[in-house]
Formats: C-alpha cells, structure tokens, sequence
C-alpha cells in the first residue's frame, strides 16, 4: 500500500528535475555567451524559418497513428496465415511500424522546414 504513495511523488520529481536541469543549463550557457560578449541574435538563430508547432505536431501525430493501425492490421494477417506466436506479432509489428511512421513523420518535417 505504502509503495503506491511513493511512486507518484517520485514521477513528479523526476519530470521537474528534468525540466529544472534544462531551463537552468540553458540559461548558465546564455549567460556565459553574454559574458564573453557574443551577440543575442544567436539565440534567435534558425528559428525564422522554422515550421509551425502544430504543423509538426499533427503530422507527427497522424503518422504514428497510422503506423500503429496499419501494424494492428499487419499483425492480424500474419496471425491469421502464419503458425508464428500471436503473443509476439502482435507488439513486435505495433512497435516496428510506429517507428517507420515516426521516422517518415521526421523526414517529412525535414522537408517542411526547407519550405
């Protein structure tokens, strides 16, 4: 019982150490860059011609979406024509072909940026 407590305690501190650290060494490094008397228009640097959020968020979103329905429907086929174990097709394509639609989605991103 006493385990449950503590789990959720520790989730919430390791996501806020986690964006602690980056905003913190973020802002170390910026000041350093001050300090030897680099330009501010370096931290602005790519960000002109970057893509919209949202953009690359709902093309990345629907491509994994589709990855993981086309490899439900993969895995069926070869559970169905195929002696292999369900228990281990099943996850196995899911997680392959979601990967194949990330990496698209991250290509495709690619060439949204270069627009």
């Amino acid at each position: 019982m006493g385990s449950e407590l503590i789990i959720i305690p520790i989730i919430f501190g390791a996501i806020f150490g986690v964006f602690y650290l980056y905003f913190s060494t973020r802002n170390k490094e910026r000041l350093a860059l001050i300090e030897k008397g680099a330009d501010a228009s370096i931290f602005m640097k790519g960000k002109q011609h970057a893509a919209p959020i949202w953009k690359v968020l709902t093309l990345n979103l629907s491509l994994l979406l589709m990855g993981i329905g086309l490899g439900t429907f993969i895995a069926s086929i070869i559970d169905n024509y195929s002696t292999l174990d369900e228990d281990a097709i099943y996850p196995a394509t899911i997680f392959f072909m979601a990967g194949v639609g990330l990496f698209i989605g991250f290509n495709m991103t690619k060439n949204l940026d270069k627009e």
